[in-house]
């Protein structure tokens, strides 16, 4: 069932938002992992995606979404980067073990940095109980999980992450483009997230001329994680 809102829903482009600066202490305390698969690109777009979900459900737990979606990611850093591509984009996605493994380096990072923040115990467990299994468990359990796993997928949808995805999966943007369409909004929890993901996917696809450009093969099937 889709999550719906009486809230008024931002479509304008992300690009254009400006991102809050309280959580600047914790961007810096997990830049080193901001370097791996492209983090420093993916998590900043799906973070300002994560804003406005917030706003749009008012009564999610505003700071446990952003801090999850902040660190969702992190654990790629600590694994073996030959193998992201090759095992973490595949087929089978769900049952490769680079994924769980991102997620369990990602929550050992949070409990490492969160602490020395400030933030006690029980705030760190509600992070960490949604970064495992953001990817490779099908429910989300709670608000704050389900507006991050849409953050995490909306990023796909603007023209930088249909540039970077559709070289991981090894498929033109045109036929990503289509995949977005059939694979990934059905995915979307939030009616939020579906009105934002067609918005920036319609600005992208006539950026990119996908239309013109499309060859007419159809690509493998994308998997449904947010990267």
């Amino acid at each position: 069932m889709t999550l719906q809102t009486e809230e008024l829903v931002d479509t304008s482009p992300i690009a254009v938002g400006v991102t809050s600066i309280d959580l600047n202490a914790l961007w810096r305390a997990v830049r080193p992992e901001m370097r791996s698969r492209s983090n420093d690109i993916h998590i900043p777009i799906s973070f300002a995606f994560a804003e406005r979900l917030c706003l749009a459900y008012p009564e999610a737990d505003a700071l446990v979404v952003r801090v999850a979606i902040l660190l969702h990611d992190t654990g790629w850093a600590r694994v073996d980067e030959t193998k992201i591509i090759s095992e973490g984009f595949g087929a089978n996605w769900r049952q490769a073990d680079i994924r769980y493994e991102h997620e369990v380096k990602g929550c050992e990072i949070a409990r490492e940095v969160l602490p020395a923040l400030g933030y006690d115990p029980d705030f760190v467990a509600r992070v960490t109980d949604i970064i495992d299994g953001h990817d490779t468990r099908a429910e989300s359990y709670s608000i704050e999980d389900s507006l991050v796993r849409d953050a995490d997928r909306l990023w796909r949808f603007t023209t930088t992450g249909i540039a970077l995805a559709s070289g991981w999966f090894g498929q033109e943007p045109s036929a990503y483009c289509r995949r977005l369409r059939t694979d990934i909004i059905p995915e979307l929890i939030t009616a939020a997230a579906h009105e934002m993901a067609l918005a920036e996917l319609e600005r992208a696809e006539a950026l990119l001329q996908t239309d013109v450009l499309a060859t007419g093969v159809v690509a493998p099937a994308l998997d449904g994680s947010g990267a």
